[in-house]
């Protein structure tokens, strides 16, 4: 069995000539790695079909060897395909879901994993836990043939993406685009379009992104979580946006080929 083992927010990986693997079992055994929650997620498909399981390291991780070491999520999501972070982050998705599950809301006592599905049940009253996502949308807004882009209070300075906000409770994904924009930067969409989703396990999103067209309204941009926000034309972009797979640099390269048309 192959495991994701995560030391807080690390996981531990094993270099294999240049490609990022994961460690078996008894290759964790070898090293005297103890682990502590460990649930089965599934499989990888490999020629073997591989089963997958996700843990923590319980203690002190022993001195390793130079093939193997920790990696942020983050670091993990540039250096590897969308396969393998795919796999990865539904891993630390069920780890930190576990982690927050230890006890059953309904009547306190200490819960266990379910055998027969991934989900922690209480023994005391019955009561199943099973994992959670936060949806949050996300959009491209464009007037004519600009793309609305902003910074956001947690950005390193110079870099740009498209608006986001995670969907409140009784709002449909559209009236969440609508609510969020306007929230942000005081404008208003129109011709909402949905065009595509990406899991984002930072730490459990399901990232639904939108693309929609300016109606009306001028930028006044929400300085709680924005500094600057602003129009921005093919030509003239910002020098720092999403890159990679993420869906946020996805919508941003559909605008340009979109307004290169």
């Amino acid at each position: 069995m192959l495991c994701f083992v995560f030391e807080r927010h690390k996981l531990l990986v094993k270099n294999n000539h240049g490609t990022i693997v994961i460690p078996t079992q008894e290759e964790l055994a070898a090293l005297g790695i103890r682990l502590k929650s460990e649930i089965n997620i599934g499989s990888i498909a490999t020629k073997e079909h591989s089963p997958c399981g996700a843990a923590e390291v319980a203690g002190a991780l022993p001195e390793l060897p130079g093939d193997f070491a920790l990696i942020s999520m983050r670091k993990l999501f540039a250096q590897s395909d969308d396969d393998f972070f795919r796999l990865a982050g539904r891993a630390y998705q069920i780890i930190n879901w576990a982690r927050k599950h230890q006890f059953c809301g309904q009547c306190g006592a200490p819960n266990i994993n379910k055998a027969d599905e991934v989900a922690m049940e209480c023994p005391g009253c019955g009561a199943l836990f099973f994992p959670r996502i936060s949806p949050a949308v996300i959009v491209a807004v464009v007037k004519e043939d600009k793309i609305l882009l902003a910074r956001n209070v947690s950005f390193p300075n110079g870099f740009y993406s498209v608006l986001a906000g995670f969907v409140e409770p009784g709002e449909t994904l559209e009236e969440c685009v609508l609510r969020e924009v306007r929230e942000e930067v005081g404008i208003e969409v129109q011709n909402i379009r949905y065009f595509g989703s990406q899991s984002w396990p930072f730490p459990d999103s399901l990232m639904i992104a939108f693309t929609a067209e300016y109606a009306a309204g001028e930028i006044v941009v929400d300085q709680t979580e924005l500094t600057n926000a602003d129009w921005f034309s093919r030509s003239a972009m910002p020098m720092q946006v999403p890159e990679n797979n993420a869906i946020a640099s996805r919508l941003i390269q559909w605008f340009l080929a979109y307004n290169n048309n």
